[in-house]
């Protein structure tokens, strides 16, 4: 498969993360439709204006999973701290039915995407559909 390579005044990148954070307490608390549809909407609207792209996402019950193409004039925590944040704030604005304090839990996972692309679009999108076990995934 052929991947899109990207370009920026001084440079051409193709910079993929596998990205997955949960909330602050891990109850379902993204299980209603309404704030999936509007984190969908909020993470649209953040990297077109940050110019990340997003390849995949899955918002499930109690994580979040992206699939992002950030440039490199970015830093990954750069970009999850906008992410993170925004997307917190304008919910709790929104919607008004989360408690006072932080709606995302404290740290974050991620992962560079090369080789192992089909791996990781797969376990996305699995996620609602089963469980699957990080061995059968044969990423290395």
């Amino acid at each position: 498969m052929l991947t899109k390579l990207y370009k920026l005044e001084h440079c051409t990148y193709i910079c993929q993360y596998h990205i997955v954070w949960t909330p602050r307490y891990r109850g379902k608390v993204l299980a209603d439709n309404y704030i999936k549809a509007e984190l969908k909407r909020i993470f649209k609207f953040i990297c077109k204006w940050k110019g990340f792209t997003i390849v995949q996402w899955h918002i499930g019950r109690e994580h979040i999973h992206l699939y992002l193409i950030i440039p490199p004039k970015y830093s990954i925590s750069y970009a999850i701290q906008v992410l993170k944040s925004k997307s917190a704030n304008w919910l709790k604005k929104k919607t008004k039915r989360f408690p006072q304090g932080n709606l995302w839990a404290r740290g974050y996972f991620v992962s560079t995407i090369g080789i192992n692309e089909h791996a990781i679009r797969n376990y996305i999108q699995n996620q609602s559909h089963k469980k699957v076990d990080m061995e059968t995934l044969k990423i290395f």
